[in-house]
């Protein structure tokens, strides 16, 4: 037996971290009232912190640490869907994003040392952003608290934890502790972002129907000397890892994420150790590849879901309001999405622009949506993971067809990646909505206009720009509108199968409210007074 190898790590992660600073409201005689307190600052506090504050609303950011991330430990969330790279492009982040991290839309899966399913997320997409961009998540609520700091320079307080929360239909009391002591602050609206852990969650009673799965994996973080393909490379039951699970990608500083699916018995303490994680890597790629690792870890599936995302004043966002696992990158994105629902519903509330039954409609949008994937990462779970003999058939079955036959490639299921999710009919939108993709509009974008104050956009396919700044003349003097006039065989009107003279009504989200094909005054008042719980006209 030949000598004994050593493993090489390469050095931790160097994570920023924030002064305290002592908050004015510890020397004040009164206690003050914000219109937006949230708790928790990770990604999906951040993101609608950094989206209240470019929209002109005062926003207080509580957190008990110092710096982003963990510390330490992995790179947690790493693949950031076109969705949400829409939405930090009109946050101000989007460039830093994508010249840090890794742009991808290639997908292979393998069975074996066959591929047997592939895929181009560029197939499908209008947008100006790519499909996907792989990115630590340390580095992204990094670049988040950077923003902040340059929209709102005191919103984000480090070190202070929620102590207590007095929850009110008007508003919520939330007692602070920090370095320097405790105080209270007021809230219109208060903001549980504190994660999958949530303690505000748990003292309301609030049930979150948690389930824990039984399938475990290991993650490897690594630095290779000889790079791999920048694309996402799954196995459904590699021949180097005893026929179970891998995924392999690519994110920045040439750190290589490989997960490796487990036998359901083993024992988190030895999987993660650097000699057996080391011995997987060598199966994969054998005896002469020189690596280091940056970290190793475990972990296992859970989920839940809470029945509302609204109690009185209080919101739940991200993971403390719903989990799902990671397969198809449906975790951190979705929270992300979440903060962009809620934030422009929060600030036309609160400047008169809205009625506060508006706010109900995020619960009704994002519940909805975390249903739905819950639903396709269970299946993807059970597919990864069979539970019965007759699930092993299955995909056994699916397999074998999938190497000859098409449609079985699209049964071959190693994670539907994430997409920006359809939202049912409602009050709201009677006819759902759906999400626009950020197309390029003569000069600019969807989402360079929607960075210009918290309106929605009139999108006129065809229309001569004299009949837009008519209807601007008119109806957007009364409503928070802006219309503009649409080139009908443009890219827009493709990505919507949208006809000559429609007229498109986007929410400040980048969601069609409403494709209004006889585009007059009076229907296009109606259809912004349902989207703003208002009547028309009020």
């Amino acid at each position: 037996m030949g000598a004994q190898e050593v493993w090489k790590f390469a050095p931790a992660y160097e994570l920023p971290s924030w002064p305290f600073v002592v908050p004015p409201d510890l020397a004040a005689r009164e206690r003050r009232r914000y219109p937006v307190v949230i708790a928790g600052a990770g990604l999906a506090g951040l993101t609608l912190a950094c989206d209240l504050a470019l929209r002109g609303i005062e926003v207080v950011v509580l957190d008990e640490d110092d710096t982003v991330g963990v510390r330490g430990a992995s790179s947690r969330g790493i693949c950031y869907a076109q969705k949400s790279l829409e939405i930090f492009d009109r946050l101000g982040i989007y460039e830093r994003i994508r010249d840090k991290g890794i742009t991808w839309s290639v997908g292979r899966t393998f069975s074996g040392a066959d591929e047997i399913y592939s895929f181009n997320l560029k197939d499908e997409s209008f947008s100006e952003q790519p499909p996907f961009i792989n990115l630590q998540q340390f580095y992204l609520e990094w670049f988040l608290v950077e923003r902040v700091r340059e929209l709102a320079p005191e919103a984000i307080r480090w070190k202070s934890t929620v102590a207590r929360v007095e929850h009110g239909s008007d508003g919520a009391v939330i007692e602070v502790e920090t370095p320097a002591g405790a105080y209270a602050l007021e809230a219109d609206w208060f903001v549980d972002a504190t994660g999958a852990n949530s303690r505000i969650r748990d003292e309301l009673g609030l049930e979150a129907h948690p389930s824990r799965h039984t399938d475990r994996w290991c993650i490897s973080d690594v630095r290779f000397k000889t790079p791999f393909a920048v694309e996402r490379w799954t196995w459904i039951d590699a021949p180097f890892n005893e026929g179970r699970g891998v995924w392999q990608h690519l994110m920045a500083d040439a750190v290589w994420r490989l997960d490796y699916q487990m036998d359901e018995h083993a024992d988190p303490e030895s999987i993660s150790r650097p000699e057996v994680a080391g011995a997987r890597l060598r199966e994969q790629l054998g005896p002469d590849v020189e690596f280091e690792f940056v970290w190793i870890g475990p972990y296992q599936y859970r989920d839940h879901l809470l029945d509302t995302f609204r109690v009185g004043r209080t919101i739940f966002i991200g993971d403390a309001a719903h989990v799902v696992c990671p397969f198809g990158a449906r975790g951190g994105n979705n929270g992300i999405q979440d903060a962009a629902n809620l934030g422009w519903k929060l600030a036309l509330v609160l400047q008169g622009c809205a009625g506060e039954a508006l706010v109900d409609s995020y619960h009704h949008e994002r519940h909805a949506a975390a249903v739905e994937n819950l639903r396709v990462t269970s299946r993807t779970a059970r597919f990864l993971a069979p539970r019965s003999a007759a699930e092993h058939r299955l995909r056994r079955a699916v397999v074998a067809l999938a190497r000859s036959h098409d449609f079985a490639r699209r049964l071959a299921n190693t994670g539907r990646m994430a997409q920006a999710n359809a939202y049912p009919p409602s009050p709201w939108t009677p006819d759902g909505a759906r999400s626009l993709q950020n197309v390029a509009l003569e000069g600019t974008t969807v989402m360079g206009l929607l960075g210009d104050g918290t309106r929605f956009l009139g999108l006129w396919l065809g229309a001569s720009r004299d009949r837009a700044a008519a209807l601007n003349d008119d109806v957007a003097t009364r409503w928070p509108l802006t219309v503009h006039a649409v080139d009908a065989a443009g890219a827009l009107a493709r990505h919507l199968g949208a006809a000559p003279g429609t007229f498109v009504l986007v929410r400040p989200d980048a969601y069609v409210a409403a494709q209004i094909e006889a585009a007059t005054p009076a229907a296009i008042e109606a259809a912004l007074g349902r989207a703003l719980s208002l009547e028309a006209g009020e």
